[in-house]
């Protein structure tokens, strides 16, 4: 392996500019009912309705405690309501309200707008290997965190 790498630190840059960009591109449009944070929660409501905490914690990445307070924030907006599982009490699912499921084109127009700006001079088929070369990064990282859950990494 090459000995200096700048992949995740590009990776992190490019990450804050899109955030910062995508919330610009949610005020220009007016929509003050959520922000980009939330907008990737509401984006796996959007896909499938009706799901468990922990589902969305793993779709999203985000720490529970984190997505905790998040969903906490979206309820009192009227974002999202949550409701015990008919087969599992103990289990809390997530729920869109109207509010939210009538914010989605909104959300799609931005987020095409996002893509557009964000894909700018690539090809078709640059945009599926660079995905594709994400999704392998995103496994490796999923993979490693899993390894060495509550254990110590050794640095040579």
């Amino acid at each position: 392996m090459i000995e200096k790498t700048n992949g995740g630190f590009l990776i992190s840059r490019v990450k804050q500019i899109q955030d910062r960009f995508f919330t610009k591109l949610l005020s220009d449009a007016n929509i003050a009912e959520f922000n980009g944070a939330q907008g990737r929660i509401l984006y796996i409501l959007w896909q499938s309705d009706c799901i468990p905490i922990v589902e969305i914690a793993k779709k999203t990445s985000l720490a529970k405690n984190t997505l905790t307070s998040m969903l906490d924030r979206m309820e009192e907006s009227g974002l999202i309501m949550r409701e015990a599982d008919k087969n599992d009490r103990r289990q809390i699912n997530i729920i869109l309200s109207e509010k939210a499921q009538s914010l989605k084109k909104d959300f799609d127009r931005i987020s095409m707008k996002s893509a557009e700006i964000f894909y700018k001079g690539f090809t078709d088929d640059e945009i599926i290997l660079f995905e594709e070369q994400l999704n392998k990064i995103l496994n490796n990282l999923k993979e490693a965190e899993e390894n060495y859950n509550g254990r110590r990494i050794e640095l040579q």
